[in-house]
């Protein structure tokens, strides 16, 4: 793969700033547009901002700040994972959740447009961008119909068909979308989700309130997840205009009170209790088919749940331990690459 200059959105985040990292290490120049990190995240932690050639700060509501720092990194390629990315949240703040992930998206696109450098997009939108009011129970595959139902999903369907719609039109850029499942890996501090609430908690010496320990979710390492997008960048750039699904192997699907028990033992500590008062909607049985990807793209998951698991409590018991968390992070990412 030649070497390119690459703009992310959302550079700061969890699931981008490992992005950037697995970018460096294969030998791309890599720019980034984001809010500031937190304190404790990953971006921070690993001290990813030395990796960053055109670290931007700005808000992807803003049209002109997005195509300014468009035009000042003037990428080959832009993968826009910039949004808010929580289900609570999106019931907490629903204004906030449309405006950011629907115009947020409208405005990467219209900068991309813009901006002569750009040759493809690669927007990232979500596998709850599915229609799943009767708790389907079958896979998702890429051709089953987008759905609403709280404002987060609501928000990234539209975001998915504006996208596809943007593809329809455009006859310069190339645009793919992808679908992702749960990710998991090292670095994750976001609110309401379920390994930072072990983590925390157990760092508290607390136990941690599961709110539906029998739901399904798609569980996957990070790194698989975002290789996946890489390979569909290239894929992108060959004039292939598609949407993927990126999860685990079919029917490797787990309840999240598996999870956290395998997690838990990996770390070494912490516990758990349902939480037993009453929660805002969420679908109980959610997962993907991601044949395509493999048929496609060639892509497969490197790393079974276990491992994904064992990584991550490594990851999260070197933080405990106050350790070269940029050491662990870049260990994984050389690992995974070897594979």
């Amino acid at each position: 793969m030649p070497q390119m200059r690459i703009l992310i959105t959302g550079h700061t985040g969890f699931k981008g700033s490992w992005l950037a990292l697995m970018l460096h290490e294969m030998g791309h120049e890599v720019s980034g547009l984001s809010l500031d990190p937190e304190i404790e995240s990953h971006y921070e932690l690993s001290s990813i901002k030395g990796l960053i050639s055109e670290d931007m700060r700005g808000d992807i509501r803003d049209k002109v700040a997005v195509l300014s720092s468009i035009e000042r990194s003037n990428p080959d390629f832009i993968f826009h994972l910039a949004a808010q990315p929580m289900v609570k949240e999106g019931y907490r703040r629903p204004e906030y959740t449309y405006e950011v992930n629907v115009n947020g998206a409208l405005n990467v696109l219209y900068a991309a447009e813009a901006t002569s450098t750009v040759k493809g997009v690669l927007v990232v939108t979500t596998d709850k961008v599915y229609a799943n009011w009767d708790e389907n129970r079958d896979p998702f595959s890429e051709s089953d119909p987008l759905g609403y139902s709280d404002p987060y999903s609501t928000s990234k369907a539209m975001a998915d068909l504006l996208s596809q719609s943007w593809s329809q039109n455009s006859t310069r850029l190339a645009i793919g979308i992808a679908r992702a499942g749960n990710v998991i890996g090292g670095g994750d501090f976001g609110a309401d989700r379920l390994i930072p609430d072990l983590v925390r908690n157990t760092k508290k010496n607390t136990d941690t309130l599961i709110r539906f320990p029998k739901a399904v979710r798609p569980w996957q390492h990070v790194l698989d997840c975002l290789y996946g997008y890489i390979l569909q960048m290239t894929y992108t750039l060959e004039g292939h205009k598609e949407v993927f699904n990126f999860g685990p192997d079919f029917g490797q699907y787990f309840e999240v009170e598996r999870v956290t028990n395998q997690f838990l033992g990996f770390l070494g500590k912490g516990g758990w209790k349902v939480d037993n008062d009453t929660h805002l909607y969420e679908a109980n049985f959610l997962t993907l088919d991601s044949r395509k990807a493999a048929q496609k793209l060639n892509w497969s998951n490197k790393f079974d749940l276990e491992k994904s698991l064992e990584l991550t409590a490594s990851w999260y018991s070197d933080y405990l331990q106050g350790k070269n968390l940029s050491k662990s992070s870049r260990s994984q990412v050389q690992e995974y690459l070897s594979k």
